[in-house]
């Protein structure tokens, strides 16, 4: 692999490469011809000819979809129209005679990305190209090649690893909880993407930095117990889909031969999020050609834990000198000033990453200033939310382009509560597939029993066309015109129906005489590639969720110091990529952008938080390098608006006279508060309180005080129980030089607080008093 790199970077708008055809002008790749995904016709009319299939195509999006043959990898920044331009690229190439529509292999990261893919790379008329995941297209090839590399037939395939965890933990005779045995499946899974055997464990994982959930010997005793009951059990979990699919083709070149002879040209999307073992089967499909285009944006990686790592995306052009790369940098989802904002974060960061981000620019007209906005605490500001997005929806917004994003899980009860009592629809990212949902079952089978009985439907006898016939059958299954009241499963179930209706609306608009058949037609197909129809509702997700998706308005919610990064988060690496998990989640808003914090986690509580180190130097009131302890990065312009929902606490508090030499831990000044002597630290010192054992620690002391009918803060006052929090101790001494324990209490609660430091059930200890 020898030759120059051939690097296309049109960076600018404002001028066109030399040699651009004549005939695109800037009015046909500028905003409003190019668009992003979501905003494309949704029944389109497919191209008549392969040139039709370049217009509207940006230069660089048509450099990705003209370099059809040898290495070629696409830098594509959020929001520059990735996916468009490589299923254009494949498009193009079936349509122009060039490329074989079954010997290409596009293969990305979910289901859900998968299925798009597939659904545009038809409405370009490019059936016939295989779009998948990577374990989908592995396992269809270990389906078939395994009678004849290794006899019989392919073990069962597992569904969800946790209950065989459970089992070898039993084996082992160690007893582990929910929590724990999901970290210990979560390490299982990091080692086998890895390709770390069960002897390795221990060595990887130093070697890695990673925080073992608990010993590493045991997690590797607990792996090896794992490895040895599927053996015994003749079952399969879906790293071994990967694993076994790379044994085959290492081992049988004859089977590698027949793979490479079927597909010969491919496609990986959010290659920085390709895992050591995914590489080797990449490699592996490929054997000695160059027939490979790959596209990623090393700034969003944020799935290390599961062992992706960027650095295949960023050595490529090491591995494949004569390397086509081309930059994607024109963003046609954003605004100018969420761009700005976007840019400015990633203008903080360090690391290799950081060192090739890419500057968006953006396409769109002038929009808001993204607004940041301070709470009391966070029930506060689940209801400021709620209450800003009722009036969007109000002003005409729909509730489907609006999302409130969080960094755990944990947060969404807060905001659906909000929602809730503010009578907003929402719906859950991450929860069930449209498709499998029962409501939406039952409906395609009534339409398509309809579709085929239409004439014997007394319903249908009122209906004159496509849209009336679909809401008469639904009627039947809950459709109302108007939805019904609250926000509960019913309210759910109704949305899903909604779905369909507005779905039918549209399919009619788009073909003229459009008949309840081919409506059924277009279901089936869009349900075979998870294509669903948008619900009307405001997303509730996680920024790991979020990933791909956009909306007219994004909330960023709990942007606080412990949550954004999260706490544990103690490494530069780990604290870099939470700063690409909140440039996720920025540049997941078109228009609209609402940041916001709470100073404390429920009301009256000290507010003793501090919005993210990420937003100093970018949100008003922030000076970049004067920030509090802690605080990383430099540079940034204030941009925004700045709305204050809380009486601010000072930087400096003032101080009482000197009673004690107690001084606070973080910036050695003299203690003298009782509340701030039992923290050991000053209110306003940054805290690096472990949240998730805080929220343990006050749901355990609920439960000691509801069995002793005292109250909570007679088994432990709140200051004492953040103090707890951030010591994390390991042993009754430690745990003993916490002000608020004392001996009487280090006897009688010390072993169920030591286990829930140490990540274990407390029902395990026995109350000693």
């Amino acid at each position: 692999m020898t030759g120059p790199v051939t690097l296309v970077a049109f960076v600018r708008p404002q001028a066109l490469p030399c040699g651009q055809p004549a005939h695109l002008s800037r009015a046909t790749w500028q905003h409003g011809g190019v668009t992003a995904a979501t905003h494309s016709t949704l029944f389109p009319r497919v191209p008549d000819s392969a040139d039709a299939v370049l217009e509207g195509l940006d230069p660089e999006q048509r450099a990705v979809a003209t370099a059809l043959h040898g290495p070629v990898c696409v830098l594509a920044g959020a929001g520059t129209g990735k996916t468009r331009a490589i299923t254009h690229r494949i498009a193009y190439g079936v349509r122009a005679g060039i490329l074989q529509p079954s010997s290409v292999l596009a293969v990305t990261f979910t289901n859900r990305a998968a299925g798009e893919m597939r659904g545009r790379l038809r409405q370009l008329g490019a059936v016939g190209v295989q779009a998948r995941t990577f374990h989908s297209a592995a396992l269809r090839q270990l389906q078939y090649f395994w009678p004849k590399a290794v006899g019989g037939s392919l073990p069962r395939l597992v569904d969800r690893k946790i209950q065989l965890v459970a089992d070898a933990a039993a084996a082992c005779r160690i007893r582990l909880d929910r929590g724990e045995l999901r970290d210990v499946t979560a390490e299982i899974e990091w080692s086998k993407v890895t390709q770390t055997v069960p002897a390795d464990y221990t060595a990887a994982a130093a070697k890695s930095g990673r925080e073992a959930p608990r010993d590493p010997a045991e997690i590797a005793q607990l792996y090896a117990a794992y490895e040895d009951l599927k053996r015994e059990r003749s079952v399969i979990d879906f790293e071994d889909v990967l694993l076994l699919t790379v044994a085959v083709l290492q081992d049988r070149h004859d089977i590698a031969e027949q793979v490479r002879a079927q597909y010969q040209h491919f496609v990986v999307d959010e290659y920085q999020d390709v895992s050591p073992l995914q590489q080797r089967l990449l490699e592996l499909w490929l054997g000695d050609r160059e027939n490979l285009c790959v596209v990623g944006d090393a700034s969003q990686t944020i799935y290390s834990f599961t062992g992706a790592t960027p650095d295949h995306l960023l050595d490529f052009r090491v591995r494949h000198p004569g390397a086509t790369v081309v930059k994607l940098v024109r963003d046609y989802r954003s605004t100018p000033q969420v761009v700005r904002l976007a840019n400015g974060l990633l203008a903080q960061a360090k690391g290799r990453a950081a060192d090739h981000r890419l500057e968006l620019v953006s396409q769109r007209p002038a929009g808001p200033e993204p607004v940041f906005t301070e709470y009391t605490d966070e029930p506060a500001e689940a209801e400021g939310a709620a209450r800003r997005i009722r009036e969007l929806i109000a002003s005409g917004v729909p509730a489907s382009e609006i999302a409130v994003l969080f960094r755990t899980n944990s947060q969404s009860e807060t905001y659906e509560q909000a929602l809730a009592d503010a009578g907003v629809p929402y719906q859950l990212r991450g929860a069930e597939r449209f498709f499998d949902r029962p409501e939406v079952r039952n409906a395609i089978n009534a339409l398509r029993a309809a579709a085929r009985f239409g004439g014997n439907d007394s319903l249908l006898d009122d209906a004159p066309d496509l849209p009336s016939q679909v809401r008469a059958v639904l009627s039947g299954k809950g459709w109302t015109p108007q939805p019904p009241a609250g926000s509960g499963a019913v309210r759910e179930s109704w949305e899903s129906l909604a779905a369909l209706v507005h779905l039918a609306q549209d399919f009619a608009a788009a073909r003229a005489g459009a008949t309840l058949a081919d409506l059924v037609v277009e279901l089936d197909e869009r349900a075979g590639a998870q294509h669903a129809p948008t619900v009307q509702g405001v997303t509730l997700a996680s920024l790991h969720a979020a990933k791909g998706l956009e909306w007219d308005v994004v909330f960023l919610v709990g942007v606080a110091e412990g949550m954004m990064p999260i706490t544990y988060a103690k490494t530069d690496e780990q604290i870099e990529e939470e700063r690409r998990l909140l440039y996720v989640g920025v540049t997941r808003a078109r228009e609209h952008l609402h940041l916001s914090w709470a100073l404390s986690r429920s009301p009256g509580g000290r507010p003793n938080r501090r919005p993210s180190r990420f937003l100093t130097g970018l949100r008003p009131g922030s000076q970049a390098g004067a920030g509090r302890a802690g605080a990383a990065g430099a540079g940034g312009v204030e941009r925004g608006s700045w709305t204050a929902v809380a009486t601010a606490v000072p930087e400096q508090a003032p101080r009482r006279r000197q009673r004690t030499p107690a001084r606070c831990r973080v910036c050695g000044r003299t203690l003298t508060d009782g509340g701030e002597m039992k923290l050991m630290r000053c209110e306003d010192c940054p805290s690096d309180m472990d949240e998730g054992l805080y929220e343990r620690l006050r749901d355990w002391r609920g439960e000691q005080a509801r069995r002793s009918g005292q109250p909570a803060f007679c088994v432990f006052t709140d200051k004492t129980l953040i103090a707890i929090a951030e010591a994390v101790p390991d042993d009754e001494h430690e745990l003993a030089r916490i002000p608020g324990v004392g001996m009487r209490k280090l006897r009688r609660y010390g072993s169920d607080v030591l286990a829930l430091c140490a990540g274990r059930d407390p029902a395990d200890g026995q109350d000693q008093d």
